[in-house]
């Protein structure tokens, strides 16, 4: 009995810690806080078979006062004023000209054929403003659900303010530091290689309602539309948004809700609030 119990204490010194990553959900707590913050992440689509929102998931947003989204995605305005700043306004600037002749008439047969778009209306348009297009062709379903989506509705409903953690010229800046050239050569790639591209993003919703933050990040590696920007699409992110958290909590319960592959790795969100002294644990019911 005693060797049992030895043998039990054991593994879970060893389960404990990699069970702990095994969550989407954290309590921000520790440095002079009179109040938990949370932190959930989410994923930006999703088929509706695999969305879930556990009930203390709800809970937490329920005792939270205002909700932070990675930017204010309930103000009408914000979203108009991004929409006209993915427009390159360069004289005789055309979306066209940044693809090779051949590459943008496969873009143009995609669009129309599996988008049901004609390319045409973005001809002002960043190439970037496409992918999100593209990546949706990954998923096995036409209408896909949205975690953001449901926040604000919630939000509404319980009249609680949503707030950025950037604004739009932090979005912006992020689209700049990418040359259209590259942002051209990542939208072809996942043209031609769809199959692979459904494949890899079936792994992430996988490990997504695995609830594993450390699975998650290591999507990073094999996620050809980062490859080569993490810096500038994830870990700069994160390091900016530690002081918009910091600040937020400071002054009232907060739910802080960004994308996954933010908060696993040593650079992730989780990682960065704990070097600043906080306590960061799982919620897990």
């Amino acid at each position: 009995m005693f060797k049992r119990t030895i043998i039990t204490v054991v593994l879970a010194l060893f389960l404990l810690p990699a069970l702990a990553q095994h969550s989407l959900l954290y309590k921000i707590s520790g440095k002079g806080l009179k109040q938990p913050s949370y932190l959930y992440g989410t994923i930006h689509m999703i088929c509706p078979d695999d969305f879930f929102l556990p009930e203390h998931v709800k809970e937490a947003f329920s005792r939270a006062k205002t909700i932070y989204l990675e930017m204010d995605m309930d103000d009408p305005a914000m979203m108009a004023r991004l929409m006209e700043s993915m427009q390159d306004k360069t004289d005789g600037y055309s979306l066209q000209d940044v693809f090779k002749p051949a590459d943008y008439q496969k873009l143009s047969r995609y669009f129309k054929d599996s988008v049901g778009m004609d390319v045409s209306m973005f001809k002002t348009m960043k190439p970037m403003i496409l992918l999100s297009s593209v990546m949706m062709k990954s998923l096995d379903c036409p209408n896909p659900a949205s975690y953001e989506g449901t926040f604000i509705k919630m939000a509404q409903e319980q009249k609680k303010p949503i707030e950025g953690l950037e604004n739009i010229e932090d979005q912006v800046a992020i689209f700049d530091a990418i040359p259209d050239s590259t942002e051209s050569i990542m939208i072809m790639d996942y043209i031609d290689n769809l199959p692979k591209q459904r494949a890899l993003f079936k792994r992430l919703v996988g490990a997504y309602k695995r609830q594993n933050i450390t699975e998650i990040h290591d999507y990073l590696k094999d996620s050809p539309e980062l490859a080569g920007f993490e810096d500038v699409m994830v870990y700069n992110r994160n390091r900016n948004w530690i002081p918009v958290i910091e600040k937020a909590a400071a002054k009232e319960t907060t739910l802080i809700a960004c994308g996954a592959m933010h908060l696993g790795g040593d650079q992730g969100v989780v990682a960065l609030l704990r070097k600043q002294g906080y306590t960061v644990e799982p919620v897990l019911r």
